[in-house]
């Protein structure tokens, strides 16, 4: 019973942690582009085969 004495206020404070951490990434607008990111890795970047070619590599 006494284990619950010190398990609340640690369950609760990284409640509190987690909550504060969510509101911090909608502040600096972290949920802003979920589509870019995931349809970044399909294209791919001309600008290193063309810098390649004229290197001569």
């Amino acid at each position: 019973m006494s284990g619950l004495l010190y398990l609340i206020p640690i369950a609760l404070f990284l409640g509190l942690l987690g909550l504060v951490a969510f509101l911090w990434a909608i502040k600096t607008n972290q949920f802003e582009d979920l589509d870019g990111a995931a349809s970044r890795i399909l294209f791919d970047d001309d600008t290193d085969e063309k810098s390649d070619k004229k290197d001569g590599g």
